[in-house]
């Protein structure tokens, strides 16, 4: 039989999927983007190294708990697969991003002064992070509970949704940065709370956009005491603990890279913002397929369906090659540009474009991991998950001891062959799990 249509109609399937995803991930940054460039041209780069500290804070604290949306997007496909009801998988996950929410603006004060500690950076740099982490902090139940909506929506294969929330919170954090910080002057408190009300927003348009899976007829066929059933509260608290410390050795990274960057100085540390970026985009036009595959890989997980997942799994990684390829062409070509759009600071520009050829290593050494990342959250392999990220960190840490003298060039190495290892990790966990 001529499969080829088979394959057309696969790849179309995985387009539909992840082309809401891409330009989703892409305007992500756009938030990190839009705060570096609004303070990178302000008169002093402690301000832009404040924001990159504050920022590295609550990619930590947030992607800690990145788990809910993991964790919803597995089960949600599964459901949907299995022909079982959703409506239940986001309301215990809405439940528990608003608890979770809540204590950390509680724990706020001892977070903020133990991440600060742990990163480092001038006392001028770390009173502004203060200001920033005190405001933005109040953000994070809307935070949260945008990772389960945006969860539930690539479960259920809407991702136009993502796109939609994407696009709420980061126009209207863009004009908040404006009129806070160059209208009305309020330097890294403004970039703050910018953040935070664009996060409320964001919910609010998810809540919107899903209304009828929410609060439409499904909460008629919602199983009485469904919130109440200790059993599938469990596992997924079982999935979300496993991809919880999967999210922490990972962001562990991010901390460590962030904190010796601010040992380096303030201007090493305003430079590996700029340059993070790049990493930002790449990783969030990749996890485009990498979502496409969470949906198509759990909800044929969920039929038990072998020959859907296998094609499901080879098609979004000859797609995540071409786009990793295209990126190594754009960082090539288009990376000094972008460094000189995102800063007009000398020192900051010179340094970020010293160090940019290791920016043209990133689509070759962390694709594999973005795209397996997407197979593995659709097949629930949470404590594989966990295992191969704690592995590569592990690795992480000798290779940047042995090349410490090297400074922010032995640092940038040591996160390329994290990322490396991690997606080799990854393939042969796959390889064994399918067998």
């Amino acid at each position: 039989m001529n499969k080829s249509p088979e394959k057309q109609a696969l790849n179309r399937r995985i387009w539909a999927l992840a082309w809401p995803l891409l330009l989703s991930n892409i305007t992500a940054p756009l938030l990190g983007l839009v705060d570096t460039a609004v303070v990178g041209h302000l008169d002093s780069p402690v301000y832009l190294a404040a924001v990159a500290l504050g920022a590295n804070f609550f990619m930590f604290l947030y992607f800690s708990f990145n788990f809910l949306r993991m964790g919803t997007t597995g089960f949600t496909a599964q459901a949907r697969g299995a022909g079982d009801a959703t409506l239940v998988v986001v309301l215990r996950a809405l439940l528990l991003s608003t608890v979770l929410g809540g204590l950390l603006i509680l724990l706020q004060p001892a977070l903020r002064e133990a991440g600060l500690w742990l990163l480092g950076g001038s006392a001028e740099v770390q009173d502004l992070a203060r200001d920033y982490i005190a405001i933005r902090v109040l953000g994070a139940p809307a935070a949260l509970g945008n990772f389960a909506l945006i969860g539930f929506a690539i479960g259920l294969h809407r991702t136009s949704v993502p796109l939609k929330m994407t696009v709420l919170m980061h126009t209207s954090n863009a004009l908040l940065d404006f009129l806070l910080v160059q209208v009305w002057h309020f330097d890294v408190r403004g970039v703050a709370t910018a953040s935070a009300l664009a996060e409320y927003l964001g919910l609010a348009g998810g809540l919107f956009w899903l209304r009828r899976e929410i609060f439409g007829d499904a909460w008629r066929a919602l199983p009485a005491g469904a919130l109440r059933q200790l059993a599938p509260m469990l596992r997924l608290l079982a999935v979300n603990r496993d991809i919880f410390l999967r999210s922490l050795a990972l962001l562990s990274v991010f901390f460590f890279f962030t904190a010796q960057g601010a040992r380096l100085g303030d201007t090493v540390l305003a430079a590996n913002a700029v340059l993070i970026t790049f990493l930002l985009l790449l990783s969030n036009t990749l996890d485009g397929f990498a979502n496409a595959a969470e949906a198509l890989v759990g909800d044929a997980t969920g039929r038990h369906d072998r020959r859907a997942l296998d094609a499901a799994v080879r098609a979004t990684g000859r797609w995540t090659l071409v786009v990793a390829l295209l990126a190594l062409a754009g960082f090539a070509l288009g990376g000094a540009p972008l460094i000189r759009l995102l800063t007009d600071l000398p020192a900051v520009r010179d340094t970020a474009i010293h160090y940019l050829p290791w920016m043209l290593l990133l689509p070759l050494t962390a694709s594999a991991g973005f795209w397996l990342d997407g197979v593995f959250v659709g097949a629930t392999l949470a404590p594989q998950m966990r295992n191969t990220m704690i592995l590569a960190t592990v690795l992480f840490f000798p290779v940047w001891w042995l090349t410490r003298g090297w400074d922010n060039h032995g640092l940038w190495l040591a996160m390329n062959v994290w990322m490396a290892s991690r997606g080799v990790l990854m393939a042969l966990v796959w390889r064994r799990v399918r067998r």
